[in-house]
């Protein structure tokens, strides 16, 4: 497989072949250097096939055991799908704590949703340095949705998702005193069942987090996301269809596992395994490590995999409304969901790009206005270049990414509604009110448009090929339904169906390189003498660097072969797809609308426009009345929405404060309290902000709790840094509308949070004209 693979020997000659164990010697020759790289090669490639050995046998073991999670975290079972009366191949698993950490029952749960596609359960924590595994050492309780590899007869996704919807609502049972309802993470595909979730029973859900979820299947940049285009190449969904009839009703997770490798070859045919033989000696543990979670392949009923990709990745129904339950009385709209909706993704995923993962937003919203006015909470975090696997499974990413965004829960459950983006930064010693932070990095939200959604994509014309698209899908789904079908139907079988599993190439390659080939039996007992005399090649050996440049000759041509294979079948898509007689043929016109916009079924409705009349309602009875919280909270919020976007430290302030306040008896308010403030205010600002502000003397109706007031929310709005001069004006417009005389420099408007008032020399407040404005750009960081 490798330049310079040797026959291996077995016996009395592996001695002669393979010398004692030493130190790498100085190279005097080239004749030398090339026998220490011959030596090193050969012991390489031994060690090699034993790991793919291994490989096989992991495979094996892990079939026999009934394929469990991956995790490596301790777990027992609450809930089991199974027996339901609508039964599911899912349970409920609560994970438990390693040896000498234990959970807060007053925290809030976390919920860890895996993907269903090909693979089995367990990427979400089969590592310390994971999304429970975050979860676990700061305490809070852990649970995970698992899944058994044959689904149970009968079942669609709508038993699914009745479910997980059980077990959340066991979950909140279990944890009745905690301060919110559980924190939820659906990953890939587990991202867009939280969401038929979250909207059918919002009242089940904390904070979502969408880890890489596709959720606008169509989207995506021109020449950068070829996956996009391959249901339409292959003529629709009536291939997967095909596919579960010759499975006896099932579809393999294997084939779904293919089309994500076919996607990299020179990683899939090349880079994991030389990887794997050029660092043999430490890479063995990690690699059968993740093997055993990739080469772990599920099964889907036939009607699951034909509604997902009926209904999502070639109709794009989610968030245009097209999604219904089997009886039709539910429709899934996804500004049902209440909780904020955190969205991470990667420009480096190719996957699940970030279109992907955010154009709903623009689907459903034309502005963030109406995001504001729907009560939704939307942030979204973009990270630079990790891959689509890496979001799930990269230590960095979970010691960053995932650590901040579930420290920030609290913050982000009490930001007011509306688009926010995360931005996540170093620390650094000059940063004011350094002590409010926790850990090295400092979370940022900062206040977007959907026009910042939009301007990540290259434009959504080419969305409506993808509407012609869905058409031809739709007719060649019909048409295979009626006239093939039945045919594959009579002629499949159990047995056939099961030959053709274990003879996919994807099972192949494990159990044909394992002890079960009985030509790989030498192969142990080689390795374990190579092993004991390992001799290794220094890393300046030019032979060593030859091998190298080879690895990465090979690697540049295979990523040459897919980028023109990208290019050759997004040609081809668009030249069909595109062509005016196709267009006509399934009845659409050029000068029709592009994208989902034009066909959502959710922009419009009494029933939501009824929604936003009760709410106005209820913003205007609050405008005139409430108490001293809520007057600071309007005042925070008035001061904040000024486009600059919050960050961690005053939030941090706040939680302290309400320590202090607990532990010397003084106040009894808890994060819930401020959490329901924030909503209410928000929208009696955004009902009438001047009304709202001139209301203010009436939430306090003397001027000592007027002074105390303004003095709490000046020092909270200095925790993040100096008062720009846009913040610096709201907080003096406050202090004259509540009668205050405020020090337009020093003690007022200075940093320091403790600095005394100067009564004797108090004036009226006006901006200092020295203080330069901070507010930035908002357009989003790429």
């Amino acid at each position: 497989m490798f330049p310079f693979n040797l026959p291996h020997p077995t016996g009395s000659a592996v001695s002669s072949f393979f010398p004692v164990a030493g130190p790498a010697l100085p190279a005097a020759t080239l004749g030398q250097q090339a026998l220490d790289y011959w030596l090193d090669a050969a012991q390489r490639s031994v060690l090699f096939w034993d790991v793919l050995r291994e490989r096989g046998n992991v495979y094996a073991q892990h079939a026999q055991s009934g394929k469990p999670p991956v995790l490596v975290f301790e777990f027992e079972t609450v809930l089991d799908a199974r027996e339901f009366e609508l039964p599911a191949n899912y349970a409920l698993v609560r994970i438990k704590p390693p040896a000498g950490q234990a959970t807060d029952a007053h925290k809030r749960a976390f919920v860890v949703i895996d993907p269903r596609a090909g693979h089995g359960p367990g990427i979400g924590g089969f590592k310390p340095d994971s999304e429970i595994g975050i979860a676990l050492a700061a305490g809070h309780p852990c649970y995970f949705f698992t899944f058994f590899p044959e689904p149970m007869p009968g079942q669609t996704i709508e038993a699914v998702a009745r479910a997980e919807v059980k077990f959340l609502e066991k979950v909140n049972d279990l944890h009745p005193q905690a301060e919110g309802r559980p924190f939820v993470i659906g990953n890939c595909q587990g991202g867009w069942a939280l969401m038929l979730i979250a909207a059918a029973q919002p009242e089940s859900v904390g904070p979502i987090l969408l880890a890489g979820a596709p959720v606008s299947y169509w989207a995506g940049v021109e020449g950068k996301n070829p996956m996009r285009y391959s249901g339409g190449l292959l003529g629709g969904s009536w291939l997967a269809s095909l596919t579960g009839d010759l499975g006896n009703g099932k579809f393999d997770g294997a084939h779904l596992v293919s089309n994500f490798e076919n996607l990299n070859p020179s990683n899939t045919y090349w880079s994991k395994l030389y990887n794997l033989y050029a660092k043999v000696d430490t890479e063995r543990e990690r690699f059968l490590e993740f093997e055993r979670w990739w080469g772990g392949h599920y099964l889907m009923n036939k009607a699951e995999m034909d509604w997902i990709v009926q209904n999502l990745f070639v109709g794009n129904k989610l968030a245009r409304g097209g999604v219904h339950t089997a009886d039709g009385s539910v429709q899934i709209d996804l500004r049902n969901i209440r909780s904020p909706i955190v969205v991470f993704a990667s420009w480096g995923d190719n996957i699940t790009p970030p279109q992907q993962a955010l154009n709903w937003v623009a689907d459903l919203y034309d502005n963030a206005d109406e995001i504001r006015a729907n009560e939704q909470t939307i942030v979204y975090c973009l990270h630079e270049s990790v891959g689509h696997l890496g979001i799930f499974v990269s230590a960095g990413v979970a010691k960053k990414e995932t650590t901040e965004i579930a420290g920030a829960l609290d913050l982000i459950d009490l930001l007011p509604p509306g688009l926010y983006e995360m931005v996540i930064e170093d620390t650094h010693p000059e940063m004011s009110h350094l002590e409010l932070t926790d850990g090295r990095y400092l979370s940022s939200f900062k206040p977007r448009e959907v026009a910042d959604i939009l301007a990540l994509d290259d434009g959504r014309e080419d969305e409506q090929d993808f509407e012609v698209a869905r058409r031809v899908a739709e007719i060649n789904q019909a048409n295979y339904d009626k006239f093939l079908s039945p045919l594959v139907k009579a002629v499949a079988n159990e047995p056939a169906a099961q030959l053709a599993r274990v003879f996919n190439p994807a099972r192949m390659e494990r159990w044909l390189v394992s002890d079960a080939n009985p030509a790989l039996w030498p192969i142990r007992s080689v390795a374990d003498r190579v092993r004991e005399k390992r001799r290794t090649v220094a890393e300046d050996n030019p032979f060593v660097q030859a091998e190298k440049a080879a690895s990465e000759w090979i690697v540049q041509s295979l990523d040459q072969y897919r980028d023109a294979r990208d290019a050759a079948q997004e040609r081809l898509f668009m030249s069909l797809y595109r062509s005016p007689w196709l267009k006509a043929a399934v009845g659409l016109r050029d000068t029709d609308p592009a994208g989902p916009n034009a066909a959502n079924e959710q922009k419009t409705g009494w029933e939501h426009e009824e929604l936003l009349r009760l709410k106005r309602a209820q913003a205007e009875a609050c405008i005139e009345q409430g108490s001293p919280l809520d007057a600071g909270m309007r005042m925070l919020i008035h001061i904040a929405s000024d486009g600059e976007g919050v960050d961690e430290r005053p939030f941090r302030m706040i939680q302290h404060m309400l320590k202090e306040a607990h532990a010397a008896g003084q106040s009894q308010l808890t994060l819930a309290d401020l959490k329901q403030s924030a909503k209410t205010q928000h929208l009696a600002l955004l009902l009438d902000r001047p009304r709202a502000l001139a209301a203010l003397p009436k939430l306090l109706p003397d001027a000592g709790s007027r002074r105390a007031a303004f003095d709490l929310v000046k020092r909270i709005a200095r925790a993040q840094g100096p008062l720009s001069e846009q913040r610096a004006e709201r907080l003096c417009e406050i202090a004259a509308v509540l009668g205050l005389q405020v020090m337009a420099e020093s003690s007022d408007f200075a940093d320091s949070a403790d600095a005394p008032a100067d009564t004797a020399s108090q004036t009226q407040a006006k901006p200092s004209p020295k203080r330069s404005s901070s507010r930035s750009s908002s357009k989003p960081a790429r």
